[in-house]
């Protein structure tokens, strides 16, 4: 971490005027920036922020140490994304406390990570994500069973989960701000503006979610994709760009020690089509198979000769192993310079070494609250 970022206004993501704000400092937040913004907009609203272009193998490595300390300990938890988490904890106030459980969890994770963690503790995952909220940064809520309806009260309707932009604008427009609001409103009023979404976002403001903690399972993909400053036919440009995308996920396969079965390209023209093609392969995480399948994918996809605004490439059908040589195919040259390559990069850094043809394209991106809330569910 570069602690000369500390209390600073930082903007995370694209960094061209088309790129999109993955993540901000708080410190941004106060000038109306927050996750998903364009890059422009986000740059007007506060100039003097620091623009950074995300790692996302180093937010891999880090959500993977997160992971592997949450499995050690927790029953039963749901990865929900990069950086949220659920945990079921039911029961454990019988043997232990919930409460005292989450908190030496929360404290591990900061040790062994150094990263700041936000938790809330509650009886469901509405509430719980919530009091996550509450409790950033860097700290930890806990709301008593029986509580969550007054915990929610005071709070804006846009805390609620499921209410974006659109929504919160309609219920403004009824006169609805704060959850109080929704929650003296009745059910039926609710259904007839919003319909089905309408009766479950009045549950979550009574504070009632049923929804079950989901057990996690392995990552199934890895993709990255590109967004151009200018809509562009240049096909050597493009496939340059391909090329640093395969080869970049190729690496992300071979450090988690993953390989895949299937590759997918993903093309969308300026008139926002979007196409995409995929073939099966056999399992492999070595670049020259994988950058070969990605150029004839394109190759065979790109047909209209208009002007493309994205590419991306998705390598999916994951399992864990490591690669197996074929015998006709592969040399054990060959396989020693993945090697000696991949040493190089885990040592100086993913772009230490690079194809000749990738040297002129700028960085590529893959598709952290590390911590978005424990559920206490007894």
């Amino acid at each position: 971490m570069d602690r000369k970022l500390n209390n600073r206004p930082v903007l995370i993501g694209g960094t061209s005027d088309r790129g999109v704000v993955a993540s901000c400092s708080y410190e941004t937040r106060q000038y109306g920036v927050h996750s998903g913004m364009p890059m422009k907009m986000a740059r007007l609203l506060c100039p003097d922020a620091i623009v950074i272009r995300g790692n996302s193998l180093v937010y891999s490595k880090f959500s993977d140490m997160i992971t592997e300390i949450i499995k050690e300990r927790a029953p039963l938890f749901e990865k929900s994304s990069i950086d949220e988490f659920y945990v079921d904890v039911s029961g454990m106030d019988k043997f232990y406390g919930c409460f005292q459980w989450a908190k030496e969890l929360r404290e591990k994770i900061i040790h062994e990570t150094r990263l700041p963690i936000s938790l809330g503790l509650s009886i469901n995952k509405t509430v719980s994500k919530v009091g996550t909220g509450e409790a950033k940064p860097n700290n930890l809520k806990t709301i008593p069973d029986g509580h969550e309806k007054s915990f929610l009260a005071p709070l804006s309707v846009k805390k609620i989960p499921m209410v974006g932009d659109k929504t919160y604008h309609l219920l403004r427009s009824l006169g609805v701000e704060k959850v109080k609001t929704m929650q003296e409103m009745p059910m039926e009023l609710m259904e007839r503006v919003l319909g089905k979404n309408g009766i479950v976002l009045w549950k979550k403001a009574q504070g009632i979610d049923n929804s079950p903690v989901v057990a996690w399972h392995e990552q199934k993909s890895v993709s990255t994709e590109r967004t151009f400053e200018e809509d562009s036919t240049d096909v050597h440009q493009m496939k340059s760009i391909l090329v640093a995308m395969a080869e970049k996920l190729a690496y992300q396969l071979r450090t988690e020690n993953k390989l895949t079965a299937c590759v997918s390209i993903k093309i969308r023209y300026s008139d926002f089509q979007t196409y995409s093609k995929q073939r099966k392969i056999s399992y492999t995480s070595l670049d020259h198979t994988l950058i070969q399948t990605t150029l004839e994918l394109f190759e065979s996809l790109y047909q209209r000769r208009v002007l493309i605004r994205l590419i991306g490439v998705r390598f999916s059908h994951l399992v864990n192993g490591n690669y197996q040589m074929r015998l006709f195919e592969d040399s054990e040259k060959l396989i020693k310079l993945y090697q000696s390559m991949d040493y190089v990069r885990n040592r100086f850094g993913n772009k230490a070494v690079q194809r000749a043809v990738t040297m002129g394209v700028s960085n590529v991106s893959n598709h952290f609250n590390p911590f978005n809330g424990l559920t206490n569910r007894s």
